[in-house]
């Protein structure tokens, strides 16, 4: 198998908000925020859907590569319920191998609501349930020794029995990607995701914001200046100004594409790393790889959710 992900397995739930909702739940647009089940229903109650997808930021990516004709596969913990299910037939549907064999949880399948406001930037909330109780004893070790990569993300790492999966997913890993996910979720590990990128990962996947936070660069030649001395693959999406890819002393830079009828932006960085990948594993080489991330994010933002047809 070519590329394997582990991350949060989440249904997404699609609204369409203003952005006084935001505001009166007390809601940081573009970031992502945990709420517990209570908090998860009460705003679900006041709130027409749009669209149910089975989502999570890794398993988006590793469907966008199975698109591309990848031999993929993906861990993510769901329980044996009606979400679950459909959690899984959405992966199977893309030709995705999943590694996990559900039964019935104490909590139920994880739930995401994308609050999508005029702007077309997208807030999330997200209600874990089992997907946040993901341990070593669910991560397919044979899966992950037979795959050339194993991507992770950065929502999935959290104390306790989520970090003893990834860390076993890591030491049995033949090359390990990651995306830092999401600005909070940096700052609130920076320690951690720090270590991770100067010590174990090959290829990090970060947008400006958060790899200027785990740095605590003050611009971004700083930025350019670190990734450097790290000896690894340093993908940065840039929005509008772009992407760039850090490797050695080797900076390479690919133009955003302009006039596009931005219609979501779910999913953009997920399908970013889907095209990046792609290249990668097929040695398409770097300036390649970031078109074809480049590619792929300008088709998602011009459509509702985070799967490509």
């Amino acid at each position: 198998m070519k590329i394997l992900g582990i991350g949060n397995a989440i249904v997404d739930v699609i609204c369409k908000v203003e952005d006084k909702y935001l505001l009166d739940n007390k809601l940081t647009k573009s970031t992502m925020k945990l709420v517990d089940e209570v908090e998860f229903k009460k705003l679900l109650s006041t709130l027409k859907i749009e669209s149910t997808v089975s989502g999570g930021s890794v398993a988006n990516s590793i469907v966008g590569l199975s698109q591309l004709g990848n031999n993929a596969g993906f861990i993510g913990k769901v329980s044996d319920d009606d979400l679950g299910q459909k959690y899984e037939d959405g992966l199977k549907k893309e030709n995705v191998n999943y590694f996990y064999s559900k039964k019935k949880e104490v909590l139920p399948t994880g739930t995401c609501l994308i609050l999508i406001t005029p702007d077309s930037e997208r807030t999330m909330c997200t209600f874990l349930g089992t997907a946040g109780k993901i341990n070593e004893g669910d991560v397919d070790i044979n899966s992950i020794k037979n795959s050339e990569i194993t991507f992770l993300e950065g929502y999935l790492w959290d104390e306790g029995e989520p970090k003893s999966a990834f860390d076993k997913a890591i030491e049995s890993s033949n090359k390990v990607a990651m995306s830092l996910s999401d600005l909070f979720c940096v700052e609130r590990h920076k320690p951690h995701f720090l270590n991770l990128v100067k010590n174990k990962l090959d290829i990090t996947f970060a947008n400006e914001q958060e790899i200027t936070s785990l740095i605590n660069a003050k611009n971004f030649e700083e930025v350019i200046s670190y990734a450097k001395q790290l000896e690894k693959i340093i993908i940065i999406t840039r929005g509008e100004k772009g992407s760039i890819a850090i490797h050695n002393n080797d900076v390479t830079e690919c133009d955003s594409k302009k006039n596009l009828k931005v219609v979501d932006l779910t999913g953009a960085g997920d399908l970013f790393a889907a095209g990046f990948l792609h290249g990668y594993i097929r040695n398409l080489g770097t300036k390649e790889s970031l078109k074809k991330g480049t590619e792929l994010s300008s088709k998602i933002i011009q459509r509702i959710g985070a799967r490509l047809n």
